[in-house]
């Protein structure tokens, strides 16, 4: 992909002049693929299952708390021990990770509840 004239809130770099409410001549790569990867992770994240009941339901919303736990405590971890540019990294996969912790969790918390009723029968 090319360089595309974008609009933009805000502009400016670290040896820029910060600019306000202008356009500019920008590579729109990155922010697809954050774009796509966002929707994506979001669709699987919260599509319903084919047969979705109160354990379900259940299994999703201890799915999302444990995951706020897990994700608030990595970011916890990530501030007190990662410095410089390499916190806005951090900052960025933050928001990614919150989707694939939930997704993780409650993927696994289902094959475990179905492996636990096949070995009932």
């Amino acid at each position: 992909m090319g360089k595309y004239i974008l609009p933009a809130i805000i502009d400016g770099g670290l040896l820029s002049p910060t600019k306000y409410f202008t356009f500019t001549k920008h590579n729109i790569y990155g922010e697809v693929v954050g774009i796509v990867l966002l929707v994506g992770l979001f669709f699987i994240a919260l599509s319903k299952e084919k047969q979705e009941d109160e354990f379900i339901s259940k299994i999703r919303v201890e799915s999302l708390v444990w995951t706020m736990y897990i994700n608030y405590a990595v970011l916890l971890l990530s501030i007190l021990f990662i410095f410089g540019f390499s916190a806005l990294w951090v900052v960025i996969l933050n928001m990614y990770s919150i989707l694939i912790f939930f997704i993780i969790r409650f993927r696994y918390c289902l094959y475990k509840s179905k492996q636990l009723v096949t070995d009932e029968k």
